[in-house]
């Protein structure tokens, strides 16, 4: 990076230079400042806000590697493409380093790492579990650590991408850069649970602008399975695309892209549809990728591993065949239709029934096999234990090590920093699985109680983007207008009747403790308790037994 660039101080004028701007949005350039000064950073921001502008304009203002943990490979190719197309402007050269590159290639990256001829550095949060790549990391002296689709860090728990749980001892390893954490959707508890897993206890939170008004929202009800499917191949095969299909298990996706291609042929609109899961080989996903993006396919089915950060401006539709696991993974992938700000339909196709389904792989349950070997080992260790050799000590393969380790550390029974994990106490192997089963049911609770919050979208009769805004701390103050309820005048402007307890306000149960109120209507509210997840309650019942108070 040049002297001239490391020497900037006003993003605006490097923002004109670099990218042609003549103007910042006040919250990106309150964030790069913040960065820039050495502040943590926690940037919620709609989709298409120009949330990558944050930590790129702060890297190139920044002496030493700006390192960027990105979930998908793919995505990553797409964010050096981007920024090594600069040169001419800003002279910067960007890497991904991940396991699509043989060794000789990687070790060739990493030589251009620690010679200071790599601005950008993007890695998966698998690489960051390595003790050699945080070793070469804190020798390169890296400026930022940026956490992008932050809401990774919550959204998908202790046991589906547990590394991403780990950055926080990853960042301390490393040298303790500044974080810079982004992400489209997060509501304030998952903010909040984002904040204290990345230990940014002294952030500047940004978040605002949730309302994508383009969107029409709708929930389409079913009471047999058959009838749900049918349905959903309909709607797919009708909408004008390209669009996408979410469904919960990676045979659904090959049996609805077969049946929504031999539907469209049969009505004489043949589309071009693929499938999508993380079962396929990474060639095969990044091929139905790259032909989504340069508009080779009409309609892609795909589990959740489809989608984020996805820079695609037309997507005309997103269908839902079943139900997500929580409204901030369902506002997030509703989130890839309609950014050239173009109406765009969100549907939800629902049943009941299918809430069980959620449930099922809402499942913490505790590893007691591999708790038990790992607090052994670290009781005869000789002090913190590094990860990656507990992983080969406790032979269970290491994404089950990496979850218990979290699930004990949330449990308190252990702690981790740079050095490594060590026991907060002589704990014997039995305690430790008790007081893990008790976070386990803990998380399951919450998670429930965030398919409830799914149910109560679904079920409303309310205005759905007064539900789904009030869910993420923005208040709509009339029904929208574009969303089926209001289509069908069952969304009526109500006058809440509790103004004690506005939403976002900080309230304390008799007996749950410390919540955060999240949605209002006239005759009940919605609180969402760190240990209880998210719990509706009567206001009359309140207000009698007196269960709240203001905090």
């Amino acid at each position: 990076m040049t002297t001239t660039q490391a020497e900037a101080t006003d993003p605006l004028e490097v923002a004109n230079r670099v990218f042609g701007w003549d103007e910042l949005r006040p919250p990106q350039a309150e964030a790069i400042r913040a960065a820039v000064s050495g502040r943590d950073v926690l940037a919620v921001l709609p989709t298409g806000y120009g949330k990558s502008a944050i930590y790129q304009l702060a890297g190139i203002m920044s002496e030493g590697p700006c390192i960027v943990v990105s979930p998908l490979i793919a995505l990553q190719t797409d964010q050096c493409e981007g920024l090594n197309e600069l040169a001419d402007d800003a002279p910067t050269r960007s890497l991904a380093i991940n396991s699509s590159m043989g060794a000789r290639a990687q070790a060739e990256a990493w030589d251009d790492v620690l010679a200071g001829r790599v601005d950008f550095v993007f890695l998966t949060p698998e690489q960051l579990a390595k003790s050699e790549v945080l070793d070469r990391l804190r020798e390169a002296g890296p400026s930022f650590l940026v956490v992008d689709e932050a809401h990774c860090v919550s959204a998908w728990g202790h046991d589906f991408r547990p590394d991403y749980l780990r950055l926080d001892a990853a960042r301390h390893r490393m040298g303790s850069p500044t974080v810079i954490a982004l992400t489209a959707t997060a509501s304030t508890p998952v903010r909040e649970e984002i904040l204290d897993r990345l230990a940014m206890y002294d952030a500047l939170v940004l978040a605002g602008g949730f309302d994508r008004p383009e969107l029409h929202l709708a929930v389409r009800r079913h009471v047999e399975d058959d009838d749900k499917k049918d349905a959903v191949v309909e709607r797919a095969v009708e909408l004008a695309g390209p669009g996408l299909v979410y469904t919960a298990t990676r045979k659904s996706t090959e049996d609805y892209a077969a049946r929504i291609a031999e539907r469209a042929a049969a009505a004489d609109r043949p589309l071009r549809v693929r499938a999508y899961h993380a079962g396929q080989k990474a060639a095969e996903r990044e091929e139905t990728l790259g032909a989504f993006l340069d508009g080779d396919l009409d309609v892609v089915v795909a589990t959740n591993a489809f989608g984020m950060g996805i820079d695609k401006e037309d997507v005309r539709f997103v269908l839902h065949a079943d139900i997500p696991d929580s409204l901030d993974t369902y506002y997030q992938e509703a989130g890839r239709a309609g950014r050239d700000r173009e109406p765009a339909t969100i549907e939800l196709h629902y049943r009941s029934e299918d809430l069980g389904l959620r449930s099922f792989f809402s499942s913490h349950s505790a590893d007691e096999e591999v708790i038990r070997a790992v607090v052994r080992h670290l009781r005869r260790a000789d002090g913190p234990e590094r990860l990656s050799r507990l992983k080969k000590a406790v032979d269970a393969g290491g994404k089950r090590v990496t979850g218990a380790v979290n699930l004990l550390e949330a449990a308190g029974v252990l702690t981790s920093d740079k050095r490594g994990v060590e026991l907060v106490e002589d704990v014997r192997p039995k305690e430790a699985v008790r007081r893990a089963e008790e976070m386990s049911e803990t998380l399951e609770r919450i998670d429930r109680s965030r398919i409830e919050m799914m149910r109560g979208y679904a079920e409303t009769d309310g205005c759905r983007r007064q539900f789904l805004l009030g869910y993420f701390g923005d208040e709509l103050a009339d029904p929208c207008g574009n969303c089926d309820t209001c289509d069908a005048g069952t969304a009526v402007d109500i006058t809440h009747d509790a103004v004690d307890f506005p939403l976002q306000s900080a309230v304390v149960h008799r007996e749950w403790g410390s919540g955060i109120v999240m949605s209002v209507d006239d005759d009940r509210l919605t609180v969402f308790f760190e240990e209880q997840g998210y719990r509706t309650l009567s206001l009359d019942l309140v207000r009698e037994q007196e269960l709240l108070t203001r905090a």
